[in-house]
């Protein structure tokens, strides 16, 4: 019989060979049972193989209970793992389709929808395996400041330019209020141009013209931050894991001895 600690340590770490294929197992049932929630939103294959895909949905569903189920009696600390993003994560793989036996009637189809469609974030289960995720949180996290401070930034930029095109162009041209300004400037600031709004005066053109060039330059910026931050992490990270006898920096994360020379890390 698995013990409770077993069973955590096959769950929640990747150490052991069982580990391995539990989260090997998971990330393919998370793969395979997000493609089954988009293909139902085809109308042609749903019309088609409709029986089948909501018995592997089921499947999937039961499956996933078990293992939130699982999760809880592993877990030491019940409350905390339930309350805890990726806790709300594993119930809301599951709870929606549980919810759309509960929920009839034509009027509420709206809702089953919905319902269903929330199932695709059952591909942030994937989160965990990811080590570079990780990283790139803890880069943004670090930047929170810079980045902050460049939103703001664009916020006056774009509320500014706006006022002054609801000004310049007025509602003729479509410019019918400064929010609707606001939203025309975050477009063309962005590069994206929808084009349902724009400029017909020639000092109007200049300015969007201004605001395209600006739009360039500040695309780069936020990247610069999370670059900045991403490349100290990892010199910090390679000074921390190299081997200070012989250099040797491929070390798993929790190695205490080097594996080439022996020595202590």
């Amino acid at each position: 019989m698995i013990t409770r600690e077993r069973l955590r340590q096959i769950i929640f770490e990747a150490d052991t060979c069982a580990g391995k294929a539990f989260d090997v197992v998971l990330i393919i049932s998370v793969l395979f049972s997000v493609v089954v929630v988009m293909l139902e939103s085809v109308a042609p294959i749903e019309a088609r193989f409709g029986t089948l895909l909501r018995v592997m949905e089921w499947i999937f569903t039961v499956a996933f209970t078990v293992e939130y189920i699982l999760r809880i009696y592993a877990v030491k600390n019940k409350i905390k793992y339930v309350v805890s993003f990726f806790g709300l994560v594993d119930l809301l793989a599951i709870l929606p389709t549980y919810i759309t036996l509960i929920v009839t009637g034509s009027h509420l189809f709206l809702t089953i929808k919905i319902l269903r469609v929330l199932r695709i974030f059952r591909v942030f289960k994937l989160a965990p395996y990811i080590k570079e995720a990780n990283e790139l949180i803890a880069a943004l996290k670090a930047s929170r400041r810079r980045i902050l401070v460049f939103l703001l930034a664009v916020l006056t930029v774009v509320v500014v330019m706006g006022a002054l095109m609801y000004i310049i162009e007025g509602a003729d041209a479509g410019f019918t209020s400064i929010p609707r300004s606001v939203y025309w400037a975050i477009v063309t600031l962005t590069t994206v141009g929808y084009g349902d709004i724009s400029p017909h005066t020639e000092f109007g053109q200049f300015l969007a013209a201004v605001i395209m060039i600006l739009g360039y330059s500040l695309i780069v910026v936020p990247t610069g931050f999370v670059s900045i931050a991403v490349t100290e992490r990892m010199k910090k990270y390679s000074a921390i894991r190299s081997c200070a006898h012989c250099s040797a920096d491929d070390h798993e994360d929790d190695a205490v001895y080097c594996k080439h020379c022996g020595r202590k890390l």
